[in-house]
């Protein structure tokens, strides 16, 4: 695949230069999607269109002091299944009828988690320093794994 090709390019640079450097790795059944380098940009955005009423929901997750964390999330509604659970972050406005839920900052245990990527429709889709990926277009109803990874010197 176009993406595996270029993030391998960028494994192996990163590896010559001999610094750790985390990357968020993104596999199916043991097989390598999507590499996305952390070391400038350890933030990232996971987005999808909700399967019942198509609104746009963003969770957005950092990698801070060696631990994946779930920070933030938007949502235009609470619709089936989303909502603020008291206690975990703060509910605010986003002053256009929708919520922002901030600072959860939930680590996501072993840095690692399981996603059933929807369909196109759902568009599970990945925003890192820019770029947008499609999981989606990819592995569209697979199961895939992401994860935090080192790339020791």
């Amino acid at each position: 695949m176009k993406l595996v090709g270029k993030s391998v390019l960028l494994f192996l640079v990163l590896l010559n230069l001999g610094t750790a450097a985390p990357y968020l790795e993104i596999t199916q059944d043991d097989i390598t999607l999507l590499q996305l380098d952390l070391a400038e940009d350890a933030t990232w955005q996971l987005l999808w269109n909700h399967s019942v009423t198509g609104i746009l929901v963003s969770d957005y997750y950092a990698y801070k002091e060696g631990q994946m964390m779930l920070t933030d999330s938007h949502t235009p509604s609470f619709d089936a299944g989303l909502g603020h659970i008291p206690g975990r972050g703060r509910l605010e406005s986003d002053n256009d009828h929708g919520y922002w839920i901030r600072d959860i900052d939930e680590p996501v245990v072993g840095n690692a988690y399981a996603l059933r990527v929807g369909s196109e429709e759902v568009n599970h889709r990945i925003i890192h320093a820019g770029q947008v990926y499609s999981l989606s277009d990819l592995v569209a109803g697979e199961r895939v794994i992401l994860r935090i990874q080192e790339v020791q010197p």
